[in-house]
């Protein structure tokens, strides 16, 4: 199967959407300046309280770009971006482009020691980051390739509340301003942008082969890879989204930016895509329930991308029905399964329509999808491939999988990724002749619909038997006193691994191991109902929501360590 026609998905396609689309793939600053052009006046970015329009972004990208290539930035230079949602992410985003430089996005909540490695695997000449992350970063200076570190004040667009600032930085350091060396190779972005756009190079950029991002995967197993992602991947895939949400106008839509832009799916179904088709974002640099709340209320976003842990801790919120949420009409869920249960509830509050997608860093990211309008939905699904987009299933024997039969999830897409920076060996392990091994078990039904069953190195094996998480999660979803919950493969003498739950339940309610083992056994054959329960507080979360199972596995592990190094 090598082309979109031939497969059995393209026949649930409402009309609207084309199988295959026609792109006018520029580099990404050439969108920037496309809609500064056409929509200079309109709002491209409102953050708590302050708004910036188009024209004001172009302007301040275009100052950046020039003071990055007279301080030796030149084409394929990686610079790093180590912000929360704010405005000077997107100005430092297109400044770099614009300056022929590669962006690096780093996760504003490392350590020293994540900071360190992936400064020195991407070899980034310069960094730009927030005052109070300053201390951080000039701590791993010296044993890094960095040049230039440009620090943007906490005020420099107005006072971060602080209850939204943390946890970016420590709570001692609420309230005071963190004293910064103002000396080479430190550089203060208040004084870059008072200089203006002065020339600069315009860098002759080739959309299909030079990169525009090294997106660093979450590292769940070794050291994090980047991802190489070509200007053409990431257009592809903006392209593909506007095309998904075809009842969306351009220039009208307003699109609420919680997800963080170091993450790829924040970056590019909020970011890119609100630039591309002139959209208001409204960001917020993290996730508080009752500032989501307000914000939905007060500016009236349309839009809503985000993850389960989101959506599930707007529908706990003990004050949910006292805001008005009717203006969200299109959310599509990922990073992480989305619960059933979560669905039909968030609709039923908003009014709008929340399906659930699928994607990896890798793919830029989207790559499937349930249909938001006018298309057949299905229970459970990760929906259809988008436009241009190929997936099969791959056995566990390496054979392409009849449908309804469990395998590896293969994708194939002009959105796809160029390769792992600097390591030929990893990607020809998961890429070969364009096709991406995605590392996600699943199945396709006979309509050309994808549901994921569990991450490959999640599939817990007890007593012989495959167990899958996300099929106990569903059903532990359903009891009305479970908020959150994963459930992991844990060391077990006589079985392997046994299945164990960690649980958070909603305000106010109780419930027993032993009520939650019967709840299970109406739905689960008996050797996947889980032995042990944990009921927790919360639950690890990367930055973008998804719940960290191996980081709980890794746990579990450490535990029995420690209890066999006591027993000897």
């Amino acid at each position: 199967m090598e082309s979109v026609s031939e497969t059995p998905w393209t026949r649930m396609y409402p009309q609207e959407i084309p199988t295959t689309l026609t792109y006018d793939v520029k580099p990404l600053p050439h969108y920037l300046e496309e809609v500064s052009n056409a929509y200079g006046d309109a709002t491209a970015i409102h953050f708590l309280g302050y708004s910036m329009t188009f024209s004001k972004l172009y302007t301040e990208a275009k100052t950046l770009a020039s003071y990055l290539q007279r301080n030796g930035i030149r084409k394929g230079d990686r610079v790093a971006i180590m912000l929360p949602n704010c405005p000077q992410a997107v100005v430092g985003y297109y400044g770099v482009l614009l300056a022929g430089g590669i962006v690096v996005q780093t996760n504003p909540l490392y350590t020293e020691q994540e900071v360190a490695y992936q400064l020195k695997d991407s070899g980034a000449k310069a960094i730009i980051t927030l005052d109070i992350l300053y201390p951080r970063v000039s701590k791993v200076k010296d044993t890094t390739s960095l040049e230039h570190i440009i620090v943007t004040e906490i005020k420099q667009y107005l006072p971060f509340p602080k209850n939204l600032l943390y946890p970016f930085v420590q709570k001692k350091q609420y309230g005071i301003q963190v004293k910064v060396e103002h000396k080479a190779p430190v550089h203060l972005w208040n004084v870059i942008q008072k200089q203006g756009p002065l020339p600069f190079e315009c860098i002759d950029i080739d959309p299909q082969e030079d990169l525009a991002l090294l997106q660093y995967t979450g590292g769940t197993t070794g050291y994090p890879k980047g991802v190489m992602l070509t200007h053409e991947n990431l257009v592809a895939n903006v392209k593909m989204c506007t095309a998904w949400m075809y009842r969306c106008e351009r220039g009208k839509e307003t699109v609420l930016g919680i997800l963080p832009f170091f993450h790829v799916y924040g970056m590019t179904t909020v970011m890119l895509l609100s630039v591309m088709e002139a959209q208001k974002m409204v960001l917020l640099p993290k996730f508080d329930p009752e500032t989501v709340l307000k914000t939905i209320q007060k500016e009236r976003p349309t839009l809503f991308p985000g993850a389960p842990t989101i959506y599930i801790g707007l529908l706990n919120h003990p004050d949910l029905s006292k805001y008005d949420l009717s203006s969200v009409n299109a959310c599509i869920s990922g990073s992480a399964p989305l619960p059933v249960e979560v669905k039909e509830q968030f609709e039923k509050v908003t009014g709008g329509n929340l399906v659930e997608g699928y994607g990896l860093t890798e793919s830029s990211p989207v790559t499937h999808s349930n249909f938001l309008w006018d298309g057949h939905g299905k229970r459970g699904s990760i929906g259809v491939p988008w436009p241009d987009t190929l997936a099969a299933i791959r056995s566990f024997e390496g054979e392409s999988a009849p449908v309804g039969e469990v395998g590896e999830i293969v994708v194939k897409g002009p959105q796809v990724m160029k390769g792992y920076w600097n390591k030929e060996e990893e990607t020809a392990e998961v890429l070969q002749d364009g096709w991406l091994s995605t590392g996600d078990l699943g199945y396709m039904d006979e309509d050309g619909y994808f549901y994921v069953v569990d991450r490959k190195k999640d599939m817990i094996i007890a007593g012989g038997y495959n167990v899958y998480p996300r099929e106990i999660e569903e059903v532990l979803y359903e009891h009305e006193a479970v908020q959150e919950v994963v459930a992991a493969g844990v060391p077990d003498a006589y079985r392997g691994e046994t299945v164990k739950a960690y649980v958070v339940l909603k305000e106010g309610k109780t419930i027993s191991e032993k009520e939650l083992d019967a709840f299970c056994r109406k739905s689960l054959a008996a050797y996947k109902v889980p032995r042990i329960y944990e009921f927790r507080a919360e639950l690890p979360k990367t930055a973008v929501g998804k719940i960290l199972r191996r980081k709980l596995v890794e746990e579990e592990r450490e535990k029995q360590i420690a209890e066999e190094k006591k027993q000897a």
